[in-house]
């Protein structure tokens, strides 16, 4: 009995030991070129955004400032 309960253990522990290894070889893998992305910069996705025209100027403007912590009256837009 004391046999087959040793080789219980000792195959239940192989196979945790199987499980734990695929379990981190996979998951350190990353999509080729992952981890070669940057993050775009506040200010990129703000101009991003105001040349799709997704916000007007005042907008703009007013996000812009607030990035670089300028307070004062945000500027009007220029009338075309």
């Amino acid at each position: 009995m004391t046999m087959a309960l040793m080789m219980l253990v000792f195959w239940g522990l192989v196979a945790a030991l199987i499980v734990w290894i695929v379990r981190n070889a996979s998951s350190g893998q990353q999509a080729p070129g992952a981890g070669d992305r940057t993050l775009p910069s506040p200010d990129s996705v703000l101009a991003d955004r105001f040349a799709r025209g997704e916000i007007d100027e005042l907008e703009f403007t007013r996000r812009r400032d607030t990035l670089h912590g300028t307070r004062g009256e945000p500027r009007q837009p220029r009338d075309e």
